[in-house]
């Protein structure tokens, strides 16, 4: 498979997107967003980390790599598609964790968050985000109301930066996925997670 995935035409912004933990750049739910957002226009380019791409290539499951790591990566990846404020950052769970690291430094138009780990599952009380309370790039955060990464009654209680914006998907789980009692289904929750982030970038590219 190729280092990088691109869905869409050539555009500006551009967005910039890294898996989670434990699935790949074309998982079922990184493949859907993609094209959802790509056909409104805006162009997302994908790729991995370097646990992941070893993990492609032997076979062998491996847990992800140390922050440093992980942060160096994005900022290769960054420098390759770049100039920074031209590009939107971000990723499925701790993809999205790691841009929001590193926006403020490399000055990019935004951030795009699908699924925040604001804690482990089970373990409120080991929350990442701190750094999201003195953030200074435009973010967006697209989250289950039942993520068991941080459900919205617990996100409401959090100290965030005034540029980090919230869009609840309903019922959803930390992939959007509502329960069947609830009334929604998938599709719907990704449609609006996707339409969600395209005007979100198009905020970036109004402002930038």
């Amino acid at each position: 498979m190729a280092e990088l995935l691109q869905d869409g035409t050539p555009s500006t912004p551009r967005l910039l997107l890294a898996h989670g933990a434990g699935a790949p750049m074309d998982s079922d739910f990184m493949s859907a967003i993609a094209e959802r957002i790509a056909s409104a226009g805006i162009q997302v380019i994908r790729f991995e980390f370097g646990y992941m791409a070893k993990r492609r290539e032997d076979g062998q499951k491996r847990g992800p790599d140390r922050a440093p790591k992980l942060i160096a990566r994005f900022h290769e990846l960054l420098a390759r598609v770049g100039p920074p404020h031209e590009v939107v950052i971000g990723g499925k769970s701790m993809g999205g964790r790691i841009a929001s690291m590193i926006a403020d430094e490399a000055g990019v138009a935004g951030v795009c968050c699908l699924g925040y780990p604001f804690h482990p599952p089970g373990k409120p009380e080991r929350l990442r985000t701190a750094h999201l309370e003195a953030m200074q790039t435009s973010t967006l955060i697209v989250q289950g109301t039942r993520d068991r990464f941080g459900t919205e009654e617990e996100v409401a209680t959090y100290r965030l930066s005034d540029a980090i914006e919230l869009a609840w998907m309903e019922d959803g789980d930390h992939s959007f996925k509502p329960r069947k009692k609830s009334g929604r289904s998938l599709e719907q929750n990704l449609d609006d997670a996707a339409r969600a982030v395209v005007a979100f970038i198009r905020r970036c590219e109004a402002t930038g």
